[in-house]
């Protein structure tokens, strides 16, 4: 992750609560996922892009929602998909994470 926040979408940070406890496609198809991610503009989760069907990142090109943050237990890294880069702000609320 960069130590310098690059990201011109800090505006959705922290963001909006989770919407589910697991990925909102994935539990309606009844398929899996590897780890989670949680939209900061809407709080969509989705499954990552190591999962088969890589809902988070379709979500942020289908609804241009930049930021999301990791949705599993003890992290609390962003990822913004348009300006391609990883952070970590030490002043933030921890992350909510799945049970």
């Amino acid at each position: 992750m960069a130590n310098e926040v690059n990201c011109t979408h800090l505006d959705t940070v922290p963001g909006e609560p989770p919407v589910a406890d697991g990925c909102v496609e994935c539990l309606e198809m009844g398929s899996t996922w590897v780890h989670l991610r949680r939209c900061t503009t809407c709080g969509h989760v989705g499954c990552c892009d190591s999962s088969p069907n890589r809902h988070a990142s379709k979500h942020a090109r289908d609804t241009e929602h930049p930021v999301v943050q990791s949705f599993e237990p003890g992290e609390d890294w962003y990822w913004c998909y348009v300006d391609d880069v990883g952070f970590e702000l030490p002043q933030s609320v921890r992350s909510w994470s799945h049970p």
